[in-house]
């Protein structure tokens, strides 16, 4: 029978003083941030390459930003499970992280939405085989009182890739107009390093269990039928379900601003601006005055950007504070989730439990996205961000509900 267990006591931190962040934890970090300058170079163009480069509609766009957004979903749970098996989370995630380096080659002849789709569709495999693993890492090298910082800090190297992939983008469509090979090209190699960092740098993490101690299939579902982690993924999978994707606010605000598609990566940046410089701020926060707290403000933030888009009022101020909305919004809820999960879950089956609740986001997302795409392209894009305003408005307090299951306290989650 399987034995729940907790990571090995760490010692306390001498007072007045904060513990230093993990060594793995950096390196993750450094390895998500090279990973992410691969990615949002081309997340920040793929709105572009499909409707402009391929000259598609914002339903088919719909569709590539549901695959982008949702088919990880399908892989999340057999990478957790994976590495709580084997109890070899580094050599789980780092095959995601070569399998996602290797699908940017498989962009360059991309001529099609179906050939879009699959190359998409194997970046996306990669991304839900190593993200549950990379984050059962980053908790397990640090003490629990300490996950929301721990993260916090994960995620600013993290968006510090999302930072500078877009301007990279933004000056390699200035250079060459139009030559998308190009930016395909610089993403992989960066996406090299970010695999040559974690193979080479991370330390593997086996859990020291006893025998009889690797989960099984059976241990997984006991886990997911707890009040407290049946809440959360609840909690997560609606709000999810209201969450409009980056790409299709942007195009909304070029949209209505009618910005030039030289300029449409620096979105990207700025929202990324924002989600970096509170990413730490906020993981401490949210370690001193709760997880849940702060993840459901984050769910206000995003309504308020929601509303800031809505509003027919054109300004480049207006566009700076939906793009920052939506920065505190991720620096809020993004780091702050992983945390609220792994507090909760057992050391064994960490990567399980945080895969659970990124399949069910993952899954939530790929919904929105299909929705958003079908509404605006049968209806506009004030009507589509007017649903799902109201949406998220009404989701909110079923959430902060339903979290209220982890914690006597309804505010902490551990």
């Amino acid at each position: 029978m399987y034995v729940s267990l907790r990571d090995r006591p760490r010692p306390a931190p001498p007072r007045g003083r904060r513990a230093r962040v993990a060594a793995p934890v950096v390196l993750l970090g450094v390895t998500s941030m090279f990973t992410d300058i691969s990615s949002e170079m081309v997340a920040a163009t793929l709105p572009l390459f499909v409707t402009v480069g391929l000259g598609l509609s914002p339903l088919a766009f719909g569709v590539v930003d549901g695959l982008y957004q949702g088919v990880s979903a399908v892989t999340r749970l057999a990478g957790g499970y994976a590495a709580d098996r084997t109890r070899r989370p580094k050599a789980v995630a780092t095959t995601g992280y070569a399998l996602s380096a290797a699908s940017k080659l498989a962009l360059l002849p991309v001529g099609s939405l179906p050939a879009l789709s699959v190359a998409v569709a194997v970046d996306r495999t990669g991304k839900g085989i190593r993200t549950a693993p990379r984050d059962a890492l980053i908790a397990g090298a640090s003490p629990e009182d300490s996950l929301g910082r721990a993260f916090g800090v994960h995620r600013a190297l993290d968006t510090t890739g999302a930072l500078i992939g877009p301007l990279l983008a933004f000056v390699l469509l200035a250079m060459l107009p139009g030559n998308f090979d190009a930016i395909f090209v610089v993403s992989f190699c960066f996406a090299v390093l970010g695999v040559a960092v974690i193979a080479l740098l991370v330390p593997e993490q086996p859990l020291h269990a006893v025998r009889d101690t690797r989960p099984r299939g059976k241990d997984v579902a006991r886990l997911l039928r707890r009040p407290a982690i049946s809440g959360v993924l609840l909690a997560a999978g609606l709000l999810s379900l209201a969450s409009v994707s980056d790409g299709f606010l942007y195009l909304a605000l070029q949209d209505r601003e009618g910005l030039p598609a030289a300029i449409f990566p620096l979105l990207f940046v700025g929202t990324a601006v924002v989600y970096m410089g509170l990413a730490v701020p906020l993981g401490r926060l949210a370690d001193r005055i709760g997880r849940i707290r702060v993840f459901l403000g984050g769910q206000l933030v995003l309504a308020g950007a929601y509303l800031l888009a809505l509003v027919p009022v054109p300004g480049t101020v207006s566009v700076l504070a939906t793009i920052s909305l939506l920065g505190a919004y991720y620096a809020a809820t993004d780091g702050v989730l992983a945390a609220i999960v792994s507090g909760l879950v057992p050391a064994p089956l960490r990567a399980s439990g945080l895969a659970a609740v990124q399949t069910v986001v993952a899954a939530g997302r790929l919904v929105s996205a299909l929705v958003f795409g079908a509404v605006w392209t049968a209806v506009g894009v004030n009507a589509a961000l007017a649903a799902f305003l109201a949406a998220l408005l009404v989701l909110i307090p079923i959430a902060t509900r339903l979290l209220r299951r982890t914690s006597p306290s309804g505010g902490h989650s551990r």
